[in-house]
């Protein structure tokens, strides 16, 4: 759709969505594959961070995978199979089932939860390669504002 040396006007004239959506598709799919040479995949860490009350759960309390699933519902994909993910991170000992259908984080899972955390900043260094603060800020700023201007809710 554009050349690197695509004029500012004609930029200007381009759909935001489409570029939002190629941004998107991008931006996932290099985390993904950032995240799998590493060993592990974006669902099963954000598994273990709605489990863990050291991250996004507020008591660490076990929680079924329906409860996983709309915890997570603006951020899960059509294709994340939660209860396959699930099934990993149990073999692993990171998870445990109660008779409830529950899981809970482990110590071993938190742990490695801590780990994984730890590659975040990497992966976002390169994704924010050659973009200062103040030009992210800037387009995060604007695309706040199509929001609003279009009705939806800025968190």
């Amino acid at each position: 759709m554009t050349s690197p040396h695509t004029p500012d006007a004609e930029l200007a004239a381009q759909p935001a969505a489409y570029w939002t959506g190629v941004a998107y598709e991008a931006l996932i799919a290099f985390t993904r594959a950032q995240q799998a040479e590493l060993g592990f995949t974006q669902p099963q860490y954000w598994l273990l961070r709605n489990l863990s009350k050291n991250d996004i759960s507020p008591d660490g309390h076990g929680m079924t995978l329906p409860e996983l699933r709309q915890a997570m519902s603006g951020y899960l994909r059509p294709e994340d199979d939660l209860a396959a993910e699930a099934e990993v991170l149990l073999e692993r000992g990171w998870l445990t089932r109660d008779d409830e259908g529950r899981l809970w984080i482990t110590e071993p899972g938190d742990e490695a939860r801590a780990r994984l955390k730890q590659h975040a900043p990497a992966i976002r260094a390169r994704i924010h390669q050659g973009i200062d603060d103040a030009d992210y800020v800037t387009a995060l700023k604007v695309l706040q504002q199509m929001i609003r201007n279009t009705g939806g809710a800025v968190a």
